[in-house]
């Protein structure tokens, strides 16, 4: 709209100074005839040299026709007509020759090549089930594509890796958590064992300092009674032997 309108514009321009110019002959001498057409041709073309200077180039980026993950009209109708059923039907051969492949976690993309048509098939797959299967016969848009779709499975698989990551993370963790608590379960029973055993020995070492109290008791009567006996012996033996001359 902007284009045909600017044109529009310039043709009313045009018009206007062709009038103008011809108002201009009305009043110019008929010796001079020739003198109004290069005057209009040169305003005409100046009008026209304005109106394309008015008009802003296109930028350098629109040159491009898209990036390398926009599909071409032909891609596009290719793909709708079923690039995936066509590529898997082709792996049952081996005419397929895999150039190029990228894993991340359970995303990929694989740059496959049929020598016999010289064609390309890029692939973006999911735990090796194709996504999307563009073909094309240009190498250089071919590398482009793979490139592209090798960056999109890593974005894809971040948070697949990321979780992964942290399901291991917290597997660990829980393995760790048991061994501990295992080992605390361990020391706590070796503490409870320490604890009866400590206890079992106290109880034995005053048992066994009652009864050495006890026995050296018994001990020192015995041997009151023992110096009593004594005594009574000697005592005896003296009366049996008295009055017997002495050796």
């Amino acid at each position: 709209m902007d284009y045909k309108w600017r044109v529009r514009r310039t043709v009313l321009a045009a018009l206007v100074l062709i009038g103008g110019i011809g108002t201009g002959c009305a009043q110019t001498p008929p010796d001079n005839p020739a003198a109004a057409a290069p005057v209009a041709q040169t305003t005409a073309a100046a009008a026209v040299q304005d109106e394309q200077a008015a008009t802003p180039a296109l930028p350098m980026a629109a040159s491009a026709a898209s990036q390398a993950s926009v599909l071409t009209p032909d891609e596009a109708k290719q793909n709708a007509a079923g690039n995936v059923a066509e590529l898997q039907q082709m792996l049952r051969g081996s005419e397929l020759t895999e150039l190029r492949t990228t894993y991340n976690g359970s995303y990929g993309a694989s740059l496959l090549f049929y020598g016999k048509e010289m064609t390309y098939y890029v692939t973006l797959f999911q735990n090796k089930t194709f996504w999307r299967v563009i073909k094309t016969s240009d190498e250089t848009r071919a590398e482009a594509i793979y490139r592209d779709f090798a960056m999109k499975s890593g974005q894809l698989a971040e948070v697949e890796i990321r979780r992964t990551r942290l399901e291991a993370q917290k597997a660990f963790t829980d393995r760790m958590i048991a061994l501990t608590q295992d080992h605390a379960n361990r020391l706590q029973a070796d503490l409870a064992i320490a604890r009866e055993q400590q206890a079992l020995v106290a109880d034995q070492q005053k048992q066994g300092h009652d009864q050495a109290n006890a026995l050296q008791a018994q001990k020192t009567a015995a041997q009151a009674q023992l110096r009593t006996v004594q005594r009574q012996v000697r005592e005896l033996q003296q009366q049996v032997e008295g009055g017997l001359p002495i050796r």
